[in-house]
């Protein structure tokens, strides 16, 4: 089963999440909700209320388990690209497969932690899936929580369902620790240059803000009825090549776009974070200034986006938690080879039937 890249594998692994709408007018997120963006692609045929993904040790993993996690990738994905294609598709199989994958080998951990629950009377602290839970909701959906209640709706998942979930993963990452808990502790220049490396990714995203140029073709244009989605799309693409070659940003947006910020050349300024869809923010706070970005797809229409200045929230001091985090992330670096022996030994013993395909 092939590999997740490093930046789909950080995001399958950090989080939970699901897809949100983008706003009347692209980035913003305005009343009233907009319909529900596309799901992930199901099976063709008859769909089971439940579908069985794969079976580990006898044990259900759900295809809904799967599609869950997916969310936050295909609501990316899509977002970049409108006319999906095969890269669209070659992306959401390596994503799909390698969540699946990742599902399957947490059950072969978690069926060793009842093993060891067993002998020892082992268990995970409540207040350890309640910070997990909080930190989900405050990086994937802005703080919001009737968004995080929304998505477990849609995938029918219940509160308590969803914290045996994140029971499962923090168990899995405390098994892992355990299992190789007496590797060389990491050094502490070893230390301060992780922390370099990924301070950025683990800073206050709600302290997040950006400033940016945008045009937003809306997918049915009341001034021109005439208009299709596919066609609005083409003028979308036809933009960004224009802005890409150099043309004005400001006179396309101005003749083009329609939203209120037209008449301003699509310039808005110091825009928190909260403000932004989550899977939007994620996408432009990953661009780089000067970027030309898009056309970016939402229910409503196509964006194209330039930020022109992006100020990241406050990174953690390297105290306490953070230090205890990245000697652990240090460790697993230098463990990964051996958890990789580990693991496949564990696979080859364990009774796994995979039936999505």
């Amino acid at each position: 089963m092939k590999k997740l890249s490093p930046t789909l594998m950080g995001l399958v692994l950090e989080i939970f999440s699901a897809s949100a709408v983008f706003g009347q007018e692209g980035l913003q997120v305005q009343p009233p909700r907009p319909p529900a963006p596309p799901q992930p692609p199901r099976p063709s045929g008859p769909v089971e209320v439940v579908g069985i993904a794969a079976k580990v040790n006898g044990k259900v993993i759900t295809t809904n388990q799967v599609y869950f996690m997916l969310a936050p990738i295909y609501a990316q994905l899509a977002s970049q690209f409108p006319r999906r294609g095969a890269e669209f598709e070659r992306q959401m199989k390596v994503a799909r497969d390698g969540i699946l994958q990742d599902l399957i080998d947490r059950q072969i951990i978690l069926d060793e932690f009842a093993e060891l629950q067993k002998t020892t009377g082992a268990n995970i602290k409540d207040h350890l899936i309640d910070e997990e839970i909080k930190r989900v909701i405050r990086t994937l959906y802005n703080g919001d929580e009737n968004k995080f209640q929304e998505e477990l709706r849609k995938r029918r998942l219940t509160m308590d369902g969803y914290r045996r979930m994140t029971k499962d993963q923090v168990i899995v990452q405390a098994m892992r620790q355990n299992q190789f808990a007496d590797a060389p502790p990491p050094l502490p220049n070893e230390i301060r240059q992780e922390y370099d490396k990924v301070k950025l990714e683990l800073r206050d995203t709600t302290k997040d803000v950006i400033s940016f140029k945008k045009i937003f073709i809306p997918r049915q244009d009341r001034e021109n009825p005439a208009a299709t989605p596919d066609n609005q799309l083409a003028l979308a693409e036809n933009l960004a090549a224009q802005v890409k070659a150099g043309k004005d940003f400001a006179e396309l947006a101005k003749a083009h776009s329609r939203d209120a910020y037209a008449a301003e050349g699509g310039v808005q300024k110091d825009v928190p974070r909260a403000d932004l869809s989550p899977e939007f923010a994620a996408i432009i706070f990953a661009g780089k200034e000067g970027q030309v970005m898009g056309p970016l797809e939402d229910p409503n229409g196509y964006t194209i986006v330039v930020p022109t200045k992006i100020v990241y929230g406050p990174p953690p001091p390297l105290d306490g938690k953070v230090q205890e985090m990245l000697e652990e992330r240090v460790r697993r670096q230098k463990t990964s080879a051996q958890y990789e022996k580990w693991i496949e030994s564990k696979r080859k013993k364990a009774l796994i039937d995979i039936k999505m395909k």
